[in-house]
């Protein structure tokens, strides 16, 4: 299973906005290597955490609204949203090792 939505201009507000979980976004391009480099982790992550984060991956060149909003500059961005706000983000092609990490605090709990 995927467990990866695309993101979109048209739909970033109702899949990350307004999402009643914590969403990772993964602000990425196709020409963009570390961006390659870093989706097998997104995936990962995407696969173990189901139901406590969800994933979105927003092409940047296709969706520069949400990009030029969010002041992405540098891609890969891992944008970490939680109530329709930005809490943290991670630049560049990071090990998953540290990317857990940043997740890790707004991960929900599952009863």
């Amino acid at each position: 299973m995927n467990n990866i939505v695309e993101g979109t201009d048209f739909n970033f507000d109702q899949e990350v906005l307004n999402s009643d979980m914590p969403v990772l976004v993964d602000f990425w391009a196709p020409w963009c290597s570390p961006c390659r480099m870093v989706a097998p982790i997104v995936q990962e992550i995407a696969d173990e955490y189901d139901g406590k984060i969800k994933v979105v991956k927003l092409n940047t060149d296709e969706n520069q609204n949400t990009a030029v909003t969010y002041g992405i500059r540098s891609i890969p961005t891992l944008g970490i949203f939680k109530d329709g706000k930005v809490v943290d983000a991670v630049i560049g092609a990071v090990p998953k090792k540290h990317l857990v990490e940043k997740i890790k605090p707004y991960l929900l709990s599952i009863n």
